[in-house]
């Protein structure tokens, strides 16, 4: 799918216009292409600092905020690559904790552009050799890096010899690229499991121990599971992490969401499995506390956007877009956090996710659905949230843009209403450059 990326500065614009021309424009997963152009660049994946490799359909991103803190709390510099990026393309590559500059984003875009004529490389292949080429030349304690799609067939998998690898929370999405069935998704996840390199994972259902297992072989390393080799829960108000290694107690997750612990928990668990850096119990008790990242159950700052509503209002931001993410997303509305109201949920979805099973959770919780299209991208139309609406007896208004939803809601007698702005990453992204919340 297209990302559209732009950027303010003009040397980074040039780098992205041709970008955009050689870019075959689709997600093509496989490891010839990026091979290749690393190779043209002198193999900079094979110098980087020691990898913690993360993949997952929900909280892959979140669990590299909980590493990058605890690693940063211990005094250790951390390079990052992530994806994909909200507003500024640069988010989605961190040198030493900072957002590459314009001027190194540039450079870096142009170098790996110079050599990648007649390879056919994808959007998401060229800026994943940009940040390794970034990363082998700035020296760092560790480099965390995101799998962008998958894991067994994602750019990212050219990493040899990872100190660890980790999967998140497994869910249906991207069925067209990984599978239709969560067996097959979880195959192409655990596909970025190493040899030495213990693959860490949550817990999962019985019925996928199989993968695991299989996948652990194959790449004769160990898999350790939540539930199984390690443990965690949160518990008066903290979150309580165990292993062989003994017990931590820690403060819970700044981030919101009872998700959260478990994303933590598995950070921890990564951390303290691998024995190439040594990390603080310290470190990884602050953290939680420390660990922040955008458009995962953001609390909205009363901005530019959020200007017609009363101050007290209260809105909340999440780019989740499947089952997975609706479950954990509608779990933390509760009763007593909602204080008897119900949500406006304003809401835009690319139109290959399933909008069905991402909305089923929040049954008997929204009061409106304002249905918003996603610019630049397939959405689902304003028919398919209407047809949710009438089955669930609640009113469906569709709007051009989010300025027009969020003066709607204003409109209406509502003292000081509680929204939820979500369904797509895409969206999130101009929800934080509207109520200028760019993401640092």
């Amino acid at each position: 799918m297209p990302d559209h990326a732009v950027s303010d500065d003009p040397a980074v614009q040039a780098q992205l216009d041709r970008l955009a021309t050689l870019s075959p424009g689709a997600d093509i997963l496989g490891l010839d292409r990026i091979t290749r152009l690393l190779d043209r660049l002198g193999n900079p994946h094979r110098a980087l600092p020691p990898v913690f490799h993360v993949a997952g359909t929900n909280g892959k991103g979140s669990t590299c905020a909980f590493l990058r803190a605890a690693l940063e709390a211990d005094g250790k510099s951390v390079h990052v690559f992530t994806s994909p990026h909200l507003v500024r393309f640069n988010e989605r590559i961190r040198l030493n904790g900072t957002l590459i500059s314009d001027e190194a984003l540039a450079d870096y875009l142009s170098r790996v552009l110079d050599v990648a004529e007649g390879i056919g490389a994808s959007f998401f292949e060229v800026t994943t050799a940009a940040a390794f080429l970034a990363f082998s030349e700035h020296p760092a304690d560790a480099a965390i890096i995101e799998v962008g799609l998958g894991g067994r067939l994602d750019a990212t998998n050219v990493i040899q010899a990872p100190a660890v690898c980790g999967i998140a929370q497994l869910s249906l999405d991207h069925q067209s690229f990984l599978g239709s069935t969560l067996k097959a998704i979880a195959a192409e996840k655990a596909g970025i499991a190493k040899p030495g390199a213990p693959l860490v994972t949550q817990r999962y259902s019985e019925s996928l121990f199989p993968v695991m297992i299989d996948a652990a072989g194959r790449a004769r390393t160990l898999w350790l599971a939540m539930g199984e080799s390690w443990d965690a829960a949160a518990y008066r108000d903290r979150l309580h992490y165990r292993d062989e290694q003994g017990r931590l107690e820690a403060p819970l997750p700044r981030l919101p969401g009872a998700h959260q612990v478990h994303n933590a928990a598995l950070a921890f668990a990564m951390l303290r499995h691998q024995n190439v850096i040594p990390v603080s119990e310290a470190a990884l008790k602050a953290a939680p506390l420390w660990a922040h990242w955008p458009a995962r159950l953001q609390r909205l700052d009363h901005g530019p956007l959020l200007a017609p509503l009363p101050p007290e209002s209260e809105a909340w931001l999440d780019g989740g877009h499947n089952a997975g993410a609706g479950e954990a997303i509608a779990a933390f509305f509760t009763q007593e956090r909602m204080e008897g109201q119900k949500l406006q949920l304003i809401i835009g979805m690319l139109s290959n996710k399933d909008l069905d099973a991402y909305l089923v959770p929040f049954a008997g919780r929204i009061a409106n659905i304002h249905a918003l299209p996603v610019p630049g991208h397939d959405h689902h139309p304003p028919e398919r949230f209407q047809a949710i609406a009438d089955l669930w007896g609640i009113p469906c208004t569709a709007h051009e843009d989010a300025p027009a939803a969020i003066a709607a809601i204003a409109a209406e007698p509502h003292p000081a209403p509680k929204l939820l702005i979500a369904g797509s990453l895409y969206l999130c992204g101009e929800i934080l450059r509207l109520n200028e919340q760019l993401p640092d």
